[in-house]
């Protein structure tokens, strides 16, 4: 069976003859992540992961806490804008640091290696694995509730069917990228096309005069009193809403051409999905009172009750096709979040590989499959997104905090795009209201989102910081078993981070030696050809072929800049 390269002890790359066949070039002859993302994609990437099951299911939430349709809609609107505006923010950092990882590779560049390994700890053992599994569930609740129309589907049928879509969309993300991004379009479609019928029957509700509680005197009418407390719970709510927005920073390096594409995806999907969200709830209160929204479980399909008649289990299946896309979505971006923190050195080895023919990262992705499925085994997920929610909210703040940070260090830093520091400042702001809120009414919760998070701390000194502790052969077996390698880009990384090492060693027992790398003479081989050479031999000696990743360095590759 031909095989990657089998790394021992080092952060070293493969060398060998023979390129991978089908396998994408980064440049120099190497397997690297394709660029398959267009702007279409990218729309659907961003719009996709925003426009999950919660319009449909829950705007109740704003609702709820605004006390009033009038301040229910400016909610939306206003979180719109501020998403937005950290859109806006995160397309500088994307073009700035053009990493895939998002504000994980942000933080860490900005602010450390600790830092960015809280972010990524935070997202591996909470964040992504229980809300793909909450949407996993999402989708089999409305999948087998026309199955049980008197009672609620068995809890273990949920299970088993959000599990059997987890593996299906799995697969077809290890397949290909570009059928992820085809399922990932088609499915955005569908629930475009679904909230376009539900804003059609709304403008028609108006046309025919059903438009009382748009009335001013009407829409700021309270059924409950105004509370501060409850408005900034509503907000909270809405920015819940709007969550996934930045998820196309996370795969940066498979865009074409991302100094383009990013900041135009985030500049047509945030306001298209703004609109989408504040029309949809004007339609919905045409056909339902205040009253009869809260009242509902699934708002979408009470309306599509009142106003499709016969018609009316388009909304069910329009709401089953929302949750499937959103969970391909996530699917696809968080894989490439753990892909970069594996490249960084912050998570297992194996899941920076790649598959030699199909370039997509297949440890990653299965890494990703089988923490959702465990989630799934446990009844506690919901009480770990309340937990961690502060956490993640805190982070995008952190980022955007990094964005002026970073401004202050380099002010001279090519920045293809520039925000105006006042936007940055405001988005700061509203954030620093919301979670100076959420502590003070919630401050056990909150600090236990924040013990979860360092936990971490020692993970991050004992996984990462120790250099040279003993290595796991799991990475060679998996290796063999998901028939990956690693990309040509983390080879060279890795090497320089080898020779930074040695030369840092090497200055620490020399006093009052300048710290610089020695120029290799012409006829000597640099030290990572040396390597590579080594580890051919190795393959050649256990009789496994490697695929080429990259030429061998010549001694000009070799110089490494410390500084």
């Amino acid at each position: 069976m031909t095989d990657g390269p089998r790394q021992r002890g080092s952060a070293s790359g493969s060398s060998g003859d023979a390129a991978a066949p089908g396998a994408a070039k980064d440049g120099g002859g190497g397997v690297a992540l394709k660029k398959e993302i267009g702007l279409v994609s990218a729309c659907g990437i961003i719009v996709g992961n925003i426009i999950g099951s919660g319009i449909f299911v829950s705007p109740k939430g704003v609702m709820e806490n605004a006390s009033s349709v009038g301040l229910a809609l400016i909610v939306w609107i206003v979180t719109g804008v501020i998403t937005a505006i950290g859109a806006l923010c995160y397309a500088e950092l994307g073009v700035t640091i053009p990493k895939s990882g998002g504000d994980y590779a942000y933080v860490k560049d900005i602010f450390g290696g600790l830092a960015g390994f809280l972010r990524l700890w935070i997202a591996v053992l909470v964040i992504y694995p229980t809300n793909q599994a909450v949407i996993a569930l999402t989708f089999s609740n409305y999948v087998l509730q026309p199955l049980f129309p008197t009672c609620f589907p068995p809890e273990n049928g949920l299970r088993l069917l959000a599990g059997v879509c987890l593996l299906l969309l799995t697969w077809v993300n290890c397949y290909s990228v570009r059928w992820a991004t085809r399922v990932q379009d088609m499915f955005t479609a569908g629930k475009l096309l679904a909230l376009a019928l539900i804003i059609i029957m709304g403008i028609v509700q108006i046309c025919k005069g059903e438009y009382y509680w748009l009335e001013p005197a009407n829409a700021f009418e309270p059924f409950q009193e105004y509370d501060v407390g409850l408005i900034a719970l509503a907000f909270l709510q809405g920015s819940f809403a709007y969550g996934g927005w930045n998820f196309l920073n996370y795969v940066t390096e498979e865009l074409v051409d991302p100094y383009v594409n990013l900041p135009r995806a985030i500049f047509i999907s945030i306001p298209l999905v703004t609109f989408v969200y504040v029309f949809a709830n004007i339609a919905y209160v045409t056909a339902m009172s205040p009253q009869e929204l809260l009242a509902s479980n699934a708002v979408a399909v009470t309306f599509g009750e009142k106003l499709l008649g016969v018609m009316s289990w388009i909304m069910p299946i329009s709401v089953a096709l929302s949750t499937f896309g959103g969970v391909n979505g996530s699917l696809f971006t968080s894989s490439r979040l753990f892909f970069a923190g594996a490249r960084e050195g912050h998570l297992p080895r194996l899941l920076a590989m790649i598959h030699v023919k199909r370039c997509t990262p297949i440890p990653a992705l299965l890494f990703t499959c089988i923490s959702t499925l465990l989630m799934l085994c446990t009844s506690d997920m919901y009480t770990l997104i309340n937990y961690v929610g502060f956490i993640n909210y805190l982070f995008y703040g952190v980022t955007v905090a990094g964005q002026i940070v970073l401004r202050i260090r380099q002010p001279d830093l090519h920045r293809p795009i520039k925000v105006c520091l006042v936007w940055p400042v405001i988005y700061l702001l509203f954030w620093a209201f919301l979670l100076i809120f959420s502590l003070y009414s919630e401050p056990l919760v909150c600090g236990i989102g924040l013990a979860i998070m360092l936990t971490g701390v020692p993970v991050y000194f004992l996984g990462v910081y120790w250099d040279n502790k003993p290595q796991c052969k799991m990475t060679y077996v998996g290796q063999k078993f998901c028939m990956v390698v690693y990309p040509a880009e983390t080879t060279l990384l890795w090497l320089r981070r080898m020779e930074k090492r040695r030369s840092l060693r090497t200055a620490k027992t020399t006093e009052n030696v300048p710290l610089q790398l020695q120029t290799p003479s012409p006829t000597a081989p640099s030290p990572p050809s040396l390597l590579l050479k080594t580890l051919a031999n190795t393959w050649e000696r256990t009789g496994l072929r490697a695929y080429t990743h990259i030429p061998t360095p010549t001694h000009t590759q070799t110089h490494i800049d410390l500084l």
